[in-house]
């Protein structure tokens, strides 16, 4: 693992400082989305079951069924209705966010003195004007401590946008996690915890202002036309962060081809190289929609129309996505997952790349000695000794632990479903003894881990292939000859070493894939 220090971190920073930035806008944009959108709902139902006390148990039961729900399963149902990127990310934190707001109204006005209404009604106020003379400035303080606190929580929660494409910070987190790389954890959450803080202090000042003189201690004797100032600065900073986003969005238009990859490195390069060979070699605008979540997330995305392109893999294809019984033929394989894909989803699989990254159980060298390992077979003679770190996904795939267990009878002490990068961090670290890897991750020669045989030939072939969108090919058909210069371009060795500058090197996987398509003369 890599062992962080302040000179080592500062260079990383200076070194992705565009990206980082870039990053930090996205996320503010997103959270401010979710908590305006929160505030909007949520105040006018806090003081709707002031008003309709038989509301108030299901308005608020359901938002406690809601903050229950964990976020990624939340983000799960979600995605097949609303689908990938940015939107359903902010529906999420809003959802999330609508409680404290909900809650903090009801309270601040069922709790205000009722003395006080009995006089705004002597006065002769109306109903309407007793919530906007008197109820509301009396309960902003309260409601405003709702908001502060959606607001701080939002910021976290936003982290977990890159799980879906949405951007922000969360996408420099998991990256971190998945490469082991301590500097690119920092550089997401660092300016994430630095934004709840700033989101705290900014929503401080703006109760500050909007709080009417005499309520709350913080308003002795401030100065009104300063407040106004500061007031219409934050709406500017608001304004111009959002439009920041808008324009991004419409800036790439209707004639914009979507690349998308899975959530670890080696789809990261290889979905930076489709995005680059593109921009490069046609007229055509690309958004990168990378890191996204595993092969469920990344399917379900083009054939939902969400993604145009991403690298799929073969074996990947064949026995998790069309649940079909094992072939070893790579060729077979191939010619069985491209027809169905195509009749099935209207997807196009191109040339394959060149290369085979199949599923490999892992040990250490020294846990390799000692139990005299060297193929699946003798691992499965001593697995109740030892335990299985794997990535969620392999856990529960019948080509992963599933089929491993009736093929080889192998059984582990115990099962730890973890993933990217803390799969390796955890064999360092002898949490576990085996864990899944690639064949192609560069992090099995940064640790000179030793790879099992696969002696039964269990795993089919994992041949990487781009596939797309046929509704895409047919209205941009200069794109089937412009991704297949990739053909046969990338083997084993290449695809091993292109991921070891990223899990080892530190290096911005987009630099990656653009210097090895230089290095081919592709752009």
């Amino acid at each position: 693992m890599y062992v962080t220090s302040i000179k080592e971190f500062l260079n990383f920073i200076v070194s992705r400082k565009s990206e980082i930035l870039s990053l930090i806008l996205e996320h503010i944009e997103l959270t401010i989305m979710a908590v305006i959108l929160a505030i909007l709902i949520g105040v006018p139902l806090g003081i709707l079951i002031t008003r309709k006390k038989r509301l108030k148990g299901p308005i608020i039961g359901i938002t406690n069924i809601v903050q229950s729900i964990p976020s990624l399963a939340l983000l799960g149902f979600l995605i097949p209705v609303i689908g990938i990127g940015s939107k359903p990310a902010v529906f999420m934190v809003f959802l999330y966010s609508l409680l404290p707001i909900i809650k903090n109204t009801y309270t601040a006005i069922t709790n205000i003195n009722p003395d006080m209404l009995e006089a705004a009604k002597a006065m002769g106020m109306t109903r309407k004007d007793m919530l906007t003379m008197v109820e509301i400035p009396l309960a902003l303080p309260v409601i405003m401590a709702g908001i502060r606190i959606s607001a701080v929580t939002a910021v976290g929660l936003m982290t977990i946008a890159a799980f879906v494409g949405g951007g922000g910070l969360g996408y420099m987190v998991f990256s971190g996690v998945q490469t082991v790389n301590n500097n690119m954890i920092l550089a997401g959450a660092i300016p994430a915890c630095i934004l709840a803080l700033f989101m705290d202090f900014v929503i401080g000042k703006i109760e500050s202002i909007v709080t009417p003189a005499g309520i709350g201690a913080n308003n002795k004797g401030k100065n009104k036309r300063y407040n106004k100032k500061t007031l219409v600065i934050i709406g500017v900073v608001t304004i111009i962060t959002m439009g920041f986003g808008i324009f991004r969005s419409f800036s790439l238009g209707n004639n914009k081809i979507v690349v998308a990859s899975k959530n670890y490195n080696e789809q990261l390069i290889l979905g930076n190289m489709l995005a680059t060979l593109i921009e490069k070699n046609t007229d055509l605008k690309v958004e990168r929609k990378l890191n996204l979540g595993g092969s469920v997330v990344t399917f379900n995305a083009i054939k939902a129309g969400e993604v145009d392109m991403y690298v799929e893999y073969t074996g990947v294809a064949l026995v998790n996505i069309m649940k079909h019984e094992n072939v070893r033929n790579k060729d077979e394989v191939y010619k069985i997952v491209s027809e169905y894909f195509q009749n099935n989803y209207g997807v196009k699989w191109l040339e394959p790349l060149g290369f085979n990254n199949t599923y490999a159980l892992t040990v250490t060298q020294d846990t390799a000695k000692k139990y005299n390992l060297n193929t699946y077979s003798d691992l499965s003679k001593v697995g109740g000794e030892l335990t299985l770190a794997s990535t969620i996904e392999f856990v529960n795939r019948q080509d992963g632990y599933l089929g491993l267990k009736d093929e080889y009878n192998m059984n582990f002490k115990d099962v730890k479903a973890v993933d990217g990068g803390l799969r390796y961090t955890s064999l360092m670290n002898d949490s576990a003894q085996v864990i899944d890897a690639f064949s192609t991750d560069g992090l099995l020669e940064a640790f000179n881990l030793k790879v099992l045989k696969d002696d039964k030939e269990f795993f089919p072939p994992y041949y990487s292939v781009p596939i797309v969108r046929e509704e895409v090919l047919k209205k941009h058909p200069e794109l089937k000859d412009v991704i297949n210069k990739l053909e046969g371009q990338i083997n084993e060795e290449t695809m091993r070493r292109l991921n070891y500058k990223v899990d080892k090197e530190g290096e911005d996987p987009r630099k990656v894939a653009d210097e090895f398509l230089k290095e081919k003369g592709l752009i």
